[in-house]
């Protein structure tokens, strides 16, 4: 069963007030909590499946929806400018529900981060621009955003936290090797990562990402 609240929105972005659903332990009464970002022409109610196969007794599973169901219009490969202000909005609405979830007293120790596609784009960008200790780290099918080449200037430590970062090698919308480099990136700012990457899978999440993962959340 799932749920759905507005959050309060601290600016007028196009994700800003857009709807996120909920399932599994009221947030009120959870021990932890996992945060899953939807991809391009997809909804929260879509990546809020993957709770049936990431479970966990306590946890509470949010899923924010985009704006027209997208984060951003272009490749998360194009400049960034161009993919302005959806790149922005969801990243500070990402910091809201990351604020919203510690407030009711669960810490991002005990917090997952996930997202398929252009939702974990935009979850390992946010995770490499908020470094902290997360419980989890789950980047099916994507990478960090910015140009082929483009500088990282990331700052602080992730504290070892548990990443996972699974894609094809033939994905027609993330090249294997902003893969590569996003698992190195995030293992250079102190995260534990596991890169898989599965020859000749499409644009999906495979069964074997979903069992890593799942060792990530019971670990939590």
């Amino acid at each position: 069963m799932s749920d759905s609240l507005r959050h309060a929105a601290t600016s007028d972005g196009p994700h800003q007030g857009q709807p996120v659903v909920m399932a599994g332990v009221p947030l009120e009464e959870a021990a932890a909590a996992m945060l899953l970002v939807h991809g391009r022409g997809a909804s929260a109610e879509s990546i809020l499946d993957l709770a049936r196969f990431l479970p966990h007794p306590e946890m509470a599973y949010l899923a924010p929806q985009a704006a027209g169901g997208a984060w951003y219009p272009n490749s998360f490969l194009a400049p960034i400018v161009s993919n302005e202000p959806g790149i922005s909005s969801g990243l500070q609405l990402l910091d809201e529900l990351v604020t919203a979830i510690e407030a009711v007293g669960i810490p991002a120790q005990r917090l997952v981060l996930g997202g398929f596609s252009q939702g974990a784009c935009l979850a390992s960008e946010y995770a490499a621009r908020h470094t902290r200790r997360y419980g989890g780290l789950l980047i099916f099918s994507g990478g960090l955003i910015g140009p082929l080449g483009a500088p990282r200037k990331y700052e602080g430590t992730l504290e070892q936290t548990p990443v996972f970062v699974g894609c094809s090698n033939i994905d027609l919308h993330i090249p294997v090797e902003r893969v590569h480099e996003t698992a190195d990136v995030l293992a250079q700012l102190g995260g534990e990562v596991t890169k898989k990457i599965y020859a000749g899978m499409g644009h999906t999440i495979h069964p074997d990402e979903l069992e890593h993962a799942a060792r990530i959340v019971a670990a939590v």
